[in-house]
């Protein structure tokens, strides 16, 4: 049998033994009232609400939800004088808070973030400003995961969740149209106030299929195995790792876009801030480029490190580009050779190397090289 049958099988058994999951859909329709009314109480998003309720509970398939009504992740703190569970989540048998009933979590939630200082900014933006919400939590300390911010962005724009933002808690809803989707894929919580420790490769299926930047790609969490996305999409594993810029097989490290299909060349917009903890590894999966044209237009090298920051480019960088007679610079990458740049541009090794005026075919990391077209 093969690796993703066994895992499927193993992951069916787990999920039966846990009684009936509750799908994203049923989640969204059971809690959307409440996020819309919390929202116009309070000033949270409504969609900022949904999507965190999805990350944090597991849609409400999580052990300490089904604990403790908690859909948010919010540990005790030293003021919290109701009830409490404990559950391990960034250290053993930490304390969290405990609800009677899970309305009473969705408005502790609003509470919790409108008298807190640290996120007072966000409530100077507009409640439609959902990527704003993303990233403002993010920044306030929310959860130190990096991808947070991205994570809910892509929920919320995924389910549709910021047509919740326009409704007022009296809006008759049936005339919206909820078009069914493919179940999450994104189902492990990040660092900090999640409480979820398990991944959604041992939950459900590797990830559901979806478009990113016009390109058949799933997203996958920490801990997934690239053989196995490989096995359920129908890919040999030397073709998905040559999409996505990966020397190795292995488990992946961290949350990322996996694409399914060849990444374009440049992207739509010209260019990017880089954000922390940013790799131009990541910069690339995030917006669907090859790494090697992000090295090029950038003139570095893969390991070299990004300043939080750092604008990046995303197509040819207009300053570095060629000058009226067509010629254009190359700067010599880890393991290129000569035979490989010509393929590249189309110019034959003989005309780089008289253009050049090289010697050998010995070339240095970093060395700039002029290309005729």
């Amino acid at each position: 049998m093969k690796i993703f049958s066994v895992l499927f099988l193993l992951m069916c058994t787990a999920a039966g033994t846990q009684g009936q999951r509750i799908s994203v859909q049923d989640y969204i329709r059971q809690y959307k009232d409440i996020a819309i009314a919390e929202m116009h109480r309070t000033g949270v998003p409504a969609s900022i609400k949904l999507a965190q309720g999805i990350l944090e509970s597991e849609s409400g398939n999580g052990n300490l939800v089904k604990r403790s009504n908690n859909h948010f992740g919010i540990k005790c703190k030293s003021y919290w004088t109701g009830e409490k569970v404990y559950h391990d989540d960034d250290a053993r048998d930490e304390c969290f808070r405990k609800y009677d009933h899970p309305e009473d979590s969705w408005r502790d939630h609003s509470d919790f973030l409108r008298n807190s200082e640290r996120y007072a900014a966000l409530f100077k933006l507009k409640k439609t400003d959902y990527k704003g919400w993303a990233h403002g939590l993010k920044k306030a300390g929310y959860a130190t995961n990096p991808r947070y911010p991205n994570i809910l962005i892509w929920q919320i724009e995924k389910y549709n969740l910021h047509q919740y933002d326009l409704l007022s808690p009296t809006t008759d809803e049936s005339s919206l149209v909820h078009q069914e989707t493919e179940k999450a894929d994104i189902l492990s919580n990040p660092e900090g106030t999640s409480s979820n420790s398990q991944t959604a490769a041992q939950v459900y299926d590797i990830g559901a299929k979806t478009k990113r930047n016009g390109l058949s790609a799933i997203y996958a969490v920490a801990g997934t195995s690239l053989l196995a996305i490989a096995t359920q999409h129908k890919l040999s594993l030397s073709r998905l790792l040559e999409y996505n810029d990966l020397d190795t097989d292995g488990l992946l490290e961290e949350d990322s876009w996996i694409y399914l299909e060849r990444k374009h060349k440049y992207a739509a917009q010209e260019s990017v801030l880089a954000e922390e903890n940013e790799t131009y590894h990541s910069i690339a999966q995030s917006h669907g480029v090859q790494l090697e044209k992000i090295l090029e237009y950038n003139g570095v090298n893969e390991d070299d490190a990004v300043a939080a920051g750092t604008k990046i480019w995303l197509k040819p960088n207009p300053s570095s580009a060629g000058n009226p007679t067509g010629t254009i610079i190359h700067k010599v990458q880890p393991k290129e050779g000569l035979y490989a740049i010509s393929r590249k541009y189309n110019v034959p090794v003989a005309v780089i190397r008289e253009i050049n005026q090289l010697t050998t075919d010995q070339l240095q990391v970093g060395q700039q090289l002029i290309i005729s077209k």
